[in-house]
């Protein structure tokens, strides 16, 4: 996964060499100061080496002018490299989201999908900049320490790195334990996120229904299981950060007493000591950088865990390259032996060995109770969901073989459940066909019903109808979603309780409208009202297990069978 992750930096390795070359040249720089001490104190502490001294703190301040250009470039490059790859990640991501089945989304949670999108990869934005940076900045000066400290005094430099190995015992012991806090906190965020984005996004409904104690006794809960977990999350950290505090306090505590034991005995002098005191104290640093970046890490990490467990799913909906992009499509239907089922359970079919010939031009009608697959139907010719076994074809084709795009181009789809995008109506309507003219645009606001409600608003086509359409009625949207059907002008139309929203009135004159957008059109109408069915050239009457009855409008009515007794409403 680690090795999947570092691909990103491919695309920006410059911004990643130059700061990490600045970084290390930072490395560099700190490690000068307590070596230029050292020479100050031993060599030119007197009067007529004031000259001397001068020209190094000249020296000093000339580096660490430089340093903080260094610092400068390593901040904003750093943050910039980082930004870059969580912005190239956003889009993997956005675009896997976009690629996965409707089955995924049967599942998955808003709140969720979100916090991956956004927190997570915000995360690991910061983990991909900071960690390589204090690890090398780190590195390079314990090494430096290392090895300078060697050449003045080997045994006492072994006994205080000694005690510095407790802190990676130590911190090493609790990463598990950290990590294992952070992943519990994902979850729980992820969590709120969604009880978040349900409770706002259905507000309505809760006050509708007087339902905000309930409401506020669920987020609540929420809430406070987030409280929990991150208490524990903070409970790890502040473990981790003392241990490590009291672990450096222990070093400089060894230091000191080794060290002053060292120069009773002659084996180093008072400034060597002072020298001593001053690396130590300079190691802090890059060791609290190593904190600071086993936590961003730990973070980073999780969120990359998050990221993964999305980019590693395989569509269920396969598509191969050589699959058809280009035929005349005419809009034969073909449903053989069909059988679909929704979850894996023994048995649980929603379709099962279904059958069916629908022509070019015809009109059919799915009618029968909730839960005999209607909709279902509806959703396998788009292939939103692929069939267990058997086969739908289109003009001989099995819908397997066209691309997906081709496909659902090539079909229009009017759900019963309305979704209207953030922004203004004329976006709304021509993301049925971008490419649509202005005189295409009217025309299929007229044929929905629609042109005269756009025109008698104050800002026309511009008006905004906010979040998933809330200044608009519910026939108003299903409108909309109508005159985007007319923009694409598809062979094939799935019309599942179209004009269910609509009264009367409006209703009569859509379905007129449908009728001559379905001239040579294959039509699939599923509907409980009479005065959309009863015109159409075939009803399939479909019960728990397959087709009960077909034929027209007049035919069954004269069988008096399950056809009848549905118009009819009595039992059978």
């Amino acid at each position: 996964m680690i090795k999947k992750f570092l691909r990103y930096y491919k695309k920006h390795i410059k911004l990643f060499l130059i700061t990490t070359v600045c970084a290390v040249l930072i490395a560099g720089i700190d490690l000068l100061f307590p070596a230029l001490t050292n020479i100050i104190l031993t060599n030119y502490l007197e009067a007529d080496m004031i000259k001397a001294i001068i020209i190094i703190g000249i020296i000093l301040l000339g580096l660490y002018l430089i340093r903080f250009l260094f610092a400068f470039i390593v901040g904003y490059y750093g943050h910039t490299m980082g930004l870059r790859l969580e912005n190239d990640m956003r889009s993997d991501l956005f675009r896997k989201f976009l690629s996965l089945d409707y089955s995924y989304f049967d599942d998955a949670k808003i709140g969720t999908l979100m916090s991956n999108l956004t927190t997570h990869l915000n995360e690991v934005s910061e983990m991909s900049h900071h960690v390589p940076e204090e690890i090398i900045i780190s590195t390079v000066m314990i090494i430096g320490s290392f090895i300078y400290l060697m050449f003045i005094s080997p045994l006492l430099t072994l006994i205080v790195f000694a005690s510095l190995s407790c802190l990676i015992i130590f911190s090493m012991s609790r990463r598990k334990k950290m990590m294992k806090t952070f992943d519990k906190t994902r979850e729980a965020q992820s969590e709120l996120f969604s009880q978040i984005e349900s409770g706002l996004g259905g507000i309505r409904l809760t006050k509708a229904l007087a339902q905000e104690k309930y409401e506020e006794a669920k987020f609540e809960d929420t809430n406070q299981k987030f409280k929990k977990v991150r208490t524990a999350n903070f409970k790890e950290i502040g473990l981790y950060s003392s241990g490590n505090n009291f672990f450096i306090s222990l070093a400089n505590l060894v230091l000191l007493i080794v060290g002053a034991y060292f120069v009773y005995e002659k084996y180093i002098n008072a400034i060597e000591l002072t020298t001593y005191f001053l690396y130590v104290n300079l190691l802090i640093g890059p060791i609290g950088r190593l904190v600071f970046s086993m936590e961003l890490f730990q973070h980073g990490y999780s969120g990359i865990k998050k990221f993964y467990s999305v980019m590693d799913i395989n569509p269920k909906i396969e598509e191969n390259l050589n699959n058809i992009t280009n035929v005349e499509i005419k809009g034969n239907l073909v449903f053989s032996h069909v059988y679909f089922q929704y979850s894996d359970e023994e048995d649980s079919f929603a379709i099962k060995d279904f059958n069916l010939n629908i022509k070019v031009g015809e009109k059919v009608a799915l009618i029968g109770e909730t839960g005999v697959g209607k909709t279902t139907i509806s959703k396998l010719v788009p292939r939103f969901y692929d069939v267990n076994s058997g086969k739908i074809s289109i003009d001989g084709y099995d819908i397997k073989s066209l691309s997906l795009s081709f496909l659902r181009n090539s079909i229009g789809l009017v759900q019963q459940d309305v979704y209207i995008h953030y922004g203004s109506i004329k976006e709304n309507i021509l993301y049925g066909n971008y490419n649509a003219s202005e005189e295409e645009l009217i025309n299929a606001c007229k044929s929905a019903q629609l042109y005269e409600f756009i025109i008698s608003l104050p800002n026309k086509f511009e008006t905004i109808v906010g979040d998933k359409g809330v200044k608009l009625s519910g026939g108003q949207k299903q409108r909309i979603s109508i005159a985007r059907l007319f923009l694409r002008n598809p062979k094939i139309l799935l019309l599942d309780e179209a004009t269910s929203s609509l009264d009367n009135k409006t209703e009569s004159k859509v379905q007129l409208a449908f009728d001559t957008l379905a001239l040579n059109k294959t039509t699939i109408i599923i509907a409980h009202r009479l005065s959309t069915i009863k015109n159409v050239d075939r009803i399939i009457v479909l019960g728990r297990e397959g087709i009960l009855e077909e034929g027209n409008h007049k035919t069954l009515l004269e069988k008096k069978g399950y056809y009848y007794d549905m118009i009819s409403g009595r039992d059978e």
